[in-house]
């Protein structure tokens, strides 16, 4: 019987990856929502208007002008108690004075999956020989490129993403899509960024094994799965982000930001409607001479209907801190506490070189 349960629920985690692949999505390419850079993730990625460095190539592309020397970036994170692995890496470059290139690498991939679709036989014998291992991962290569624009303190920026999806030997998936940001600081140092995801309906055009779909089908007594359409859609999504950076006391600065996070369509945020949902994000960050960081923040502003009909709201809090010193800045940040994700809280953990300091 276990062996059996376990069989279904592999077969199922095959399945649902399948039907991701169908017509327009809400909840596309959802990997690519995570975000980068503990840094931001101890700000409840609330970086929408601050970011400005070379994790900005994802939250938003027009911050890459901000640097002025290579740099370079790593994080891993560890979901579901470390079942879901997920790493990033970035580089940065400027081209000029007004304008930078930039290059990243996300991966989040289930490895060591038992496929067990051959385990038992026409028969109904068991054959635990027949039990192999395989990877489901997602994959996205970015490409940005940012510059300011003649009227000051404004940055435009773009950023052109490939995305990769494997599952296995049963079906993989190649797309394409284009996300746009803008960056604009005012003379009393309030900044506001915009950041439009997807702006080209970020597509997967799936390829599907005909041999290994049939393998699970035969899995399952009685079940006859229609293979599923092969091209995945994913909507275009907008966020809004103000900042203010400020001195409180002695050297310590204070940097506080709000974003607001829209989906055109209607889903569990804070706000909804038929036409747009909107979840806030907020974050905080104090520092001492930009040396030692303190963050904190809140997001997935979501709403539940409970069993009793009942109404109730969750939120994801977020912690994390930081150490900077001659260019290379190491950050952590302690996520999805008690959220409405339903996940176990997990340790995201980033490193960042600012190759200025080494010439």
């Amino acid at each position: 019987m276990h062996l059996k349960m376990k069989k279904y629920s592999i077969l199922f985690l095959v399945i649902s990856q399948f039907t991701f692949g169908q017509a327009f999505r809400n909840f596309s390419n959802e990997f690519l929502n995570l975000g980068v850079d503990a840094a931001a993730f101890g700000m409840g990625k609330a970086v929408i208007a601050s970011s400005q460095n070379v994790n900005s190539i994802y939250w938003n592309p027009a911050g890459l002008t901000a640097v002025i020397d290579y740099q370079g970036s790593l994080m891993h994170a560890e979901y579901f108690q470390g079942i879901g692995k997920y790493d990033y890496i970035g580089f940065a470059k400027p081209i000029d004075g007004r304008s930078t290139f930039a290059l990243s690498l996300i991966r989040f991939g289930v490895d060591d999956i038992l496929n067990t679709t051959e385990l038992i036989d026409n028969q109904g014998n068991i054959n635990y020989n027949n039990i192999s291992l395989f990877s489901a991962a997602d994959y996205a290569f970015n490409v940005a490129y940012a510059r300011k624009m003649l009227l000051n303190n404004l940055s435009l920026g773009l950023n052109a993403k490939i995305v990769h999806r494997r599952i296995g030997d049963f079906a993989s998936s190649w797309g394409f899509g284009l996300d746009f940001g803008l960056q604009y600081e005012t003379d009393n140092k309030w900044r506001f960024g915009l950041m439009l995801r997807d702006i080209t309906t970020t597509f997967n055009a799936w390829s599907i094994d005909q041999n290994e779909f049939d393998k699970i089908q035969n899995a399952i007594p009685g079940e006859n799965q229609t293979q599923p359409e092969t091209l995945e859609l994913t909507k275009p999504k907008a966020q809004l982000g103000v900042s203010k950076s400020f001195p409180i006391f002695g050297d310590f600065n204070l940097l506080t930001e709000v974003d607001l996070n829209m989906r055109f369509s209607e889903t569990n945020d804070l706000i909804s409607t038929p036409f747009l949902s909107i979840d806030p994000a907020i974050g905080f960050q104090i520092d001492y001479i930009n040396l030692v960081f303190l963050r904190a923040g809140v997001n997935n502003f979501q709403n539940f209907t409970d069993f009793d009909e009942s109404k109730s709201l969750s939120i994801e809090p977020s912690f994390g801190v930081g150490f900077k010193y001659k260019g290379i800045q190491i950050d952590y940040a302690l996520v999805n506490i008690g959220g409405a994700s339903g996940t176990l809280f997990s340790n995201v953990f980033s490193v960042k070189v600012d190759f200025i300091h080494f010439r």
